[in-house]
């Protein structure tokens, strides 16, 4: 049965919640102040756009706040998204609120029962620069992968690998890596390739130049990086560009896991500069635009491992990035939130992109995927999305042997994890109740997988 959700923002992460929401025929209502983004709202999504105050009772009267089974506020100010959630619980009982709080200030532990039902009722609050800064780590201590996010408690990654010319495994059938590696617990469940994504089967083999998306028991990544022909050394010197909440998270917490042996910080703002300066230990902050050749060469550059480029300006980010690698840094990590530079990224020289708009949706869609969902994250702006999911006794998948079940072509399983144990799904295995599974599913077809699991289960 669809949802009715009503989303306080038309933004990046609006618009793209907006448009996963609606593809997948669920009831949408989007507000913004903005003429210009609701236009776009109601030309190219099967949506409902509001032109007005998303924290406004009338505003949201009109949205269908009094019917909706879920608030999103995700506009650009912190205190427009709370005050929406308390408007949707006080005047309308909205039963699911959730809001984007990106100010630290409200989010320091000894706060934490600020956002509870008897106060400021927000059920789930998402922080982009938290999640960003989180995504940042785990890239630097996974070099060599593209992309990485970790399900069932740690034990499984989905991980993204770039094929090069050397690859090893190039014109390999998928179907023969299991038996050329019968006890690697990786499978390959997506690939990117000419700018679609799709699901493969065990004919299919990788070309240079392909992204493959691998689900992989976590104590298998670093060899299956190898087996993929990237074994990158552990990053060890390491430029920042940019002291602002990504840029000092990332900091403090590499100060605190011992995650580079020298670190540089490069802050363009004076105050910010002295400020991060008080707060990191051992990390030298330099104050001086990360466009200036001389202060990047000031934090030898040159001799870096890697270059992260976490302004608040795409622009700045796409260039220091370029700049660094011309300059002798052996790799580049940029944050870009325009389509289009994320798209120009790869011509530009820049290794590997994050993208917090991505970030933020998948944090966001965990929440609206019904059933028993555990996490989701989008791929690759949402062509795509790895899902892990619990199953239930009346779910089709139990029972069966794998190779039997109807399974659409768009969904590929990956991994299993019975009672904390990694399973390597095959033809003949089996789903038990409880298990967790963890899907890959091409964005066109969540909506066939989640019928496909509705008839027994609210899966989705």
């Amino acid at each position: 049965m669809p949802m009715k959700i009503v989303i306080c923002g038309a933004g990046q992460v609006g618009y793209g919640i907006a448009e996963s929401l609606s593809a997948e025929r669920n009831d949408v209502s989007v507000i913004d102040t903005s003429q210009a983004l609701i236009a776009n709202i109601r030309e190219n999504l099967d949506a409902k756009g509001i032109v007005g105050h998303g924290a406004f009772p009338d505003t949201l009267a009109e949205a269908g706040a009094a019917e909706a089974d879920m608030l999103i506020a995700v506009t650009l100010h912190d205190e427009v998204n709370m005050v929406a959630c308390q408007v949707a619980h006080s005047l309308f009982n909205v039963p699911t609120k959730i809001a984007r709080i990106r100010s630290q200030a409200y989010l320091q532990p000894h706060w934490q029962d600020l956002f509870s039902t008897d106060h400021m009722p927000i059920d789930v609050v998402i922080s982009p620069e938290v999640e960003v800064a989180q995504m940042v780590l785990r890239r630097i201590a996974l070099p060599g992968a593209v992309d990485t996010v970790r399900f069932s408690e740690g034990a499984i990654s989905l991980i993204a690998i770039e094929c090069g010319e050397e690859c090893p495994v190039l014109g390999t059938p998928l179907g023969q890596l299991s038996e050329l590696f019968p006890d690697l617990g990786a499978t390959v469940v997506g690939i990117l390739r000419d700018g679609a994504i799709f699901v493969p089967n065990a004919v299919d083999i990788l070309y240079a130049g392909d992204l493959a998306y691998l689900i992989v028991e976590q104590s298998q990544v670093r060899r299956t990086l190898t087996i993929f022909g990237h074994e990158e050394p552990d990053v060890g010197r390491i430029v920042i560009a940019g002291g602002g909440n990504v840029g000092m998270t990332v900091a403090m917490e590499m100060e605190s896991r011992n995650l580079a042996s020298r670190l540089r910080l490069v802050e363009a703002d004076p105050g910010r500069a002295l400020n991060v300066a008080d707060k990191l230990k051992r990390t030298i902050v330099l104050q001086g635009s990360a466009l200036d050749p001389a202060i990047l060469r000031e934090a030898e550059i040159g001799d870096a491992d890697l270059m992260v480029s976490l302004t608040n300006d795409d622009q700045i980010n796409v260039l220091s990035s370029a700049m660094a690698k011309r300059l002798g840094a052996k790799s580049n990590l940029a944050l870009i939130n325009s389509p289009t530079f994320q798209d120009l990224a790869k011509h530009l020289g820049i290794d590997a992109v994050l993208n917090p708009r991505s970030v933020t949706t998948s944090r966001i869609l965990q929440h609206v995927r019904r059933g028993r969902i555990r996490a989701v994250h989008s791929v690759q702006n949402g062509m795509a999305e790895a899902i892990e999911a619990e199953a239930l006794e009346t779910s089709p998948l139990v029972g069966q042997p794998l190779r039997d079940l109807d399974i659409p072509d768009g969904m590929r399983i990956g991994a299993i994890t019975r009672n904390g144990v990694f399973i390597r799904p095959t033809g003949q295995t089996r789903i038990r109740p409880k298990d967790r599974v963890v899907l890959f599913v091409r964005s066109d077809t969540v909506r066939q997988v989640e019928q496909f699991f509705r008839v027994s289960l609210e899966f989705f």
